[in-house]
């Protein structure tokens, strides 16, 4: 069971290396120290400070005195008819969270989630249902792949890693972007960035504000419309941010050298599915660096949409693509275990989300 953060212990997984750099420098540690707990905790995967066994005697005592490791609690692996593994990890104070583990013949993909929950309010997402629990901390971001990779078999290692699970990855903002900066450093995870996608619902200012951080990593934005009447309706975000602010965004969002934005298209039987849309969406789009993603609706209990037909799927693609735009169906993987995307959920008993809270585990 993972040790509850409490004001006198910090857990190391949360901080960044200039973070734990400037703890340790408080207790007189040479800066290098911090590179060699980072490499224990983030390469080596250690679950207690006793381990580091390259480290000071004294100074391990002060870090088992003041910090604890944090660590996800696995109480479930399912697994799907086509290899899919969907993982419900439990947080230290009692919801429980989903990665999702996609094989695939030439990748292995870990789907990452960033919130218990969400309040963004997608009509054609389950996570959202139950409404936001409370932010995720950077270490149990971070946890979910380390919790993951010992779980692969020997030699197996994740080509891809998506931040597309529960909740939205820039409402929660600082603990996504220090999960992020462990995950690429070359001490701590040492993950290609150019091997992860961070999926958006639109947070115009967080965009900006992401595309000045420097990360590297891919971004997907998930539009599912092309105009606002359609978007606002299943997507209440779209009120505050419209198709034309968030555009703007992604117009202005910094690209690499043949790097383009993902734009995630969710189809919705007769809803946004038609040739028409599929023609205003390609206009919409001329001109941006992007490719499009088209996703079947993945259904759940409940669900006031359906799945369009394949024949309408293809028939939607086969437009976008005549009008000379990237455009791929995302194989549903999972669906059986309901780890599909928009499948996720915790179904523990609901505990309401507050500012408090999210001042308190931010």
């Amino acid at each position: 069971m993972i040790t509850p953060v409490s004001p006198e212990q910090t857990d190391l997984k949360d901080l960044s290396l200039p973070e734990l750099q400037v703890l340790l420098g408080k207790w007189g540690a040479e800066p290098y120290r911090a590179r060699q707990v980072y490499r224990w905790v983030f390469k080596a995967g250690v679950a207690r400070v006793a381990e580091m066994t390259d480290l000071p005697k004294a100074l391990r005592e002060t870090l088992e005195m003041h910090t604890v490791i944090g660590k996800l609690t696995c109480r479930e692996v399912c697994r799907a008819s086509d290899g899919t593994r969907k993982l419900r990890y439990q947080l230290g104070d009692g919801p429980v969270i989903e990665s999702v583990l996609i094989r695939e013949p030439e990748r292995l993909t870990l789907c990452i989630s960033t919130q218990a929950g969400c309040r963004i309010g997608c009509t054609f997402c389950l996570t959202t249902k139950g409404g936001l629990r409370r932010h995720l901390r950077p270490g149990e971001i971070v946890d979910q792949i380390i919790q993951t990779r010992n779980l692969l078999e020997p030699g197996e290692r994740f080509t891809n890693l998506v931040f597309m699970g529960m909740g939205e990855p820039l409402d929660n903002y600082s603990n996504t972007v220090t999960a992020l900066r462990v995950i690429t450093h070359s001490d701590g995870i040492g993950f290609s960035p150019r091997r992860i996608t961070v999926s958006t619902s639109g947070l115009v200012p967080a965009i900006r504000r992401f595309g000045s951080e420097g990360l590297g990593v891919n971004l997907a934005v998930s539009l599912n419309a092309p105009h606002d009447e359609v978007r606002t309706r299943i997507m209440p975000i779209n009120k505050r941010w419209p198709i034309r602010e968030l555009l703007a965004a992604c117009r202005a969002y910094p690209l690499a050298h043949r790097r383009r934005i993902t734009f995630e298209y969710v189809l919705l039987s007769r809803l946004n599915d038609q040739p028409t849309h599929a023609e205003q969406l390609a206009a919409l789009l001329q001109g941006l660096r992007c490719k499009v993603n088209l996703i079947p609706f993945n259904e759940f209990p409940g669900a006031a949409f359906r799945r369009p037909p394949s024949e309408v799927v293809q028939r939607f693609q086969a437009i976008l693509l005549g009008h000379h735009l990237t455009a791929t169906v995302r194989e549903s993987r999972g669906r059986d275990i309901g780890a599909a995307c928009g499948q996720l959920a915790d179904r523990s008993p609901f505990v309401p989300f507050s500012r408090d809270t999210a001042r308190t585990i931010a």
